[in-house]
């Protein structure tokens, strides 16, 4: 029997009870599973853009972020409303992580589109984001860690979905997710610090 299981992908449900204490604890076990200890420091890149409601996860996690990381000065956040990290300056940002830090863990967060019945459920995977999938965009992979929030159903005028996707989900998905960050980054920074 194996004790140490490898963690393929977990998922919770935006809307159950339990999903901020939930889904810091898929991250934690992740994060470890993924030798997070061996790297420098956190980057955070939350991806996506305000200007369409259901690509407005990622700036939305980093907008919820940004003052519950103020304490944590070993976590850098990339990816806010005030400067999303987009389609259009992605590599730009991934060039000047690879240039201002020697050895950056890097947790990435992104919107998703999926089936019906998993509209609302966030999930997290060791492993990179691949950005645009969901729109057919060919853009750089990155992340060690990725969570993706499915906004809205994929498969037909991925666009136009995005564009009609509510906000209150987005919302209630972008709390789940900073509020679970910030509970694993403190609970790790617990671990470290022993």
């Amino acid at each position: 029997m194996n004790l140490n299981p490898k963690i393929e992908s977990s998922s919770v449900n935006c809307y159950s009870p339990m999903a901020i204490y939930d889904l810091s604890n898929y991250m934690f076990d992740t994060l470890i599973q993924s030798k997070i200890y061996d790297y420098d420091q956190i980057v955070v890149v939350c991806i996506g853009s305000d200007r369409s409601t259901g690509d407005s996860l990622g700036p939305l996690v980093g907008y919820k972020l940004k003052s519950m990381l103020l304490r944590h000065k070993d976590v850098v956040l990339l990816g806010t409303l005030d400067d999303p990290v987009h389609a259009k300056n992605l590599e730009e940002k991934i060039e000047y992580i690879n240039t201002n830090f020697s050895n950056p863990f890097i947790l990435a967060i992104d919107a998703s589109l999926g089936q019906f019945d998993k509209i609302g459920f966030i999930n997290i995977k060791e492993g990179p984001l691949k950005p645009g999938l969901g729109v057919n965009k060919v853009l750089p992979t990155i992340g060690h860690v990725s969570i993706t929030g499915i906004v809205n159903a994929g498969g037909i005028m991925e666009y136009i979905v995005l564009q009609n996707t509510r906000l209150s989900l987005v919302m209630k998905m972008a709390e789940v997710i900073s509020k679970s960050i910030h509970l694993c980054i403190i609970k790790y920074n617990k671990i470290k610090s022993n």
